[in-house]
């Protein structure tokens, strides 16, 4: 295998899932490319810690019901998927569709939506719109079961148009009252309109209850509608018909899907890229699968450029370091404090702050959120006691005999992260810090140079570097 193949898996790896170990990267290395990518835009089984494991570890995650338990599971999921992608993209999903814990109070129902972003998430963006609209979670977000024939609430179809699929600009107001009308009669099956006290208040089992969709014909306006130009009878799915065939909506999307996977930035090197996107969109009945296969393919995504150029989300980062670390093989007490950590970033697992998700790329960094972010990657790959960071030491004692001068136990740090690419600048002062007790011996050794290991990889995962994909 190359070192050129080992990067690029490398960076494939980063950005279509949570990133791979160096074992795993030879491996896939020696592999072409496109069959690995046509292997995560087919997704199998996830083969995900079982939910019998972890629930005789935490009683809490029985029912699901509370915010921090809820995304501990989800953390367990991202963290030992054989799927990285299938939840890769559930997050973006769930960045873009953002609902949220603080006025759903029931966390069981936004694991089902999630659950519904990884089996829709890379088919038809029309049947992930018409999924979506039904998801009770959604619907209660924007209020949807407040949406009545004969007393219209707008919320839902302005922001299934305005951030959803098509974005400001392409769409009128009289458009946003003509979609409210098609999605009156979509509301909840076991609410009956209860008021939201009720739903709070109520006694277990019935309330908090994580609701089903219902169709109410006698409540759905099944008058005339004139909608981005075309006239007739719609409901629901009408309109999501029409969203998803105009170019705006094309654009859109292709544009969320570039941004989250390839640059943080859309400029003028991006938008020949954009539009393969949109013709692949078009081309295959809106199928989001076609259109990130066009994406991971092209030689934009491919090239040396675009490589550890996008700042990791919270969530990208907190996954990334407990992969690499290998924390994947058993339950750990503290997974909720763990997934606290990604909120204490900045991104709270199914508690986005507004309708409009998070705000990503460089608004992710800031002094606070980076010190969460240091201490947090270099606790975990600085301990030796964590099997990941075990097998990246045992990895560099096959090296030359296990004996390394400073200069190459910096270079076989850098590399078993990532492969990392630091400045000169950077690698002269972790260099500096190795050369203070001369070369490490690990082999026949008492433990003292494993630590060492351990201290040049607490300091190579405070990089600049680490926190980029």
């Amino acid at each position: 295998m190359s070192k050129s193949n080992v990067e690029l898996m490398a960076h494939l790896m980063r950005r279509a899932g949570f990133g791979a170990t160096r074992t795993e990267l030879d491996q896939l290395a020696d592999r072409n490319y496109e069959e690995v990518v046509e292997d995560l835009l087919h997704p199998g089984e996830a083969d995900s810690l079982p939910d019998d494991l972890i629930r005789r570890y935490h009683v809490d995650q029985h029912e699901l019901r509370q915010a921090d338990s809820a995304a501990a599971y989800w953390v367990y999921r991202m963290a030992t998927t054989a799927c990285p992608l299938e939840e890769k993209l559930a997050l973006f999903w769930h960045g873009l569709f953002a609902t949220g814990y603080t006025k759903l109070n029931q966390a069981r129902t936004l694991l089902n939506q999630i659950d519904m972003f990884r089996h829709r998430g890379l088919g038809s963006f029309r049947e992930l719109l018409i999924e979506l609209s039904k998801d009770p979670a959604m619907i209660v977000w924007l209020d949807n079961e407040n949406n009545h024939k004969t007393a219209i609430n707008e919320n839902y179809g302005r922001e299934l148009l305005e951030l959803f699929s098509m974005g400001i600009g392409s769409y009128t107001e009289d458009d946003v009252k003509e979609c409210a009308r098609a999605f009156t009669g979509w509301t909840l099956k076991n609410a009956e309109y209860m008021s939201q006290r009720a739903m709070k208040d109520s006694i277990w089992p019935y309330g908090r209850i994580s609701w089903h969709f219902e169709y109410r014909g006698h409540d759905h306006d099944d008058g005339e509608k004139t909608f981005l130009g075309e006239t007739g009878r719609f409901d629901g799915e009408d309109v999501i018909a029409i969203i998803v065939r105009h170019e705006s909506t094309a654009r859109f999307v292709c544009t969320r899907l570039f941004q989250y996977f390839a640059a943080d930035e859309v400029d003028s090197d991006a938008e020949p890229v954009i539009r393969e996107m949109m013709d692949s969109y078009m081309e295959s009945d809106y199928e989001i699968r076609s259109v990130l296969r066009t994406l991971f393919n092209s030689d934009y995504f491919r090239s040396d450029a675009v490589r550890l150029a996008r700042v990791k989300g919270p969530v990208e980062l907190v996954i990334g370091a407990l992969r690499q670390a290998g924390m994947c093989s058993e339950p750990v007490l503290d997974i909720n404090d763990i997934a606290n950590q990604a909120s204490y970033m900045g991104q709270g697992l199914l508690n986005p702050p507004t309708v409009e998700g998070w705000h990503e790329g460089i608004e992710w960094i800031n002094s606070g959120a980076l010190v969460d972010r240091v201490n947090f990657v270099a606790a975990w790959l600085g301990d030796t006691a964590n099997p990941g960071v075990r097998a990246m030491i045992d990895r560099m004692a096959e090296m030359d005999g296990g004996v390394l001068s400073p200069e190459e136990l910096v270079d076989g740090c850098l590399d078993t992260l990532g492969p990392l690419r630091v400045s000169d600048e950077t690698r002269a002062s972790l260099v500096e810090v190795a050369s203070r007790e001369g070369e490490v011996k690990l082999r026949g050794n008492d433990g003292a140079d494993d630590e060492r290991v351990a201290e040049i990889l607490r300091l190579a995962a405070s990089t600049p570097a680490y926190q980029l994909a």
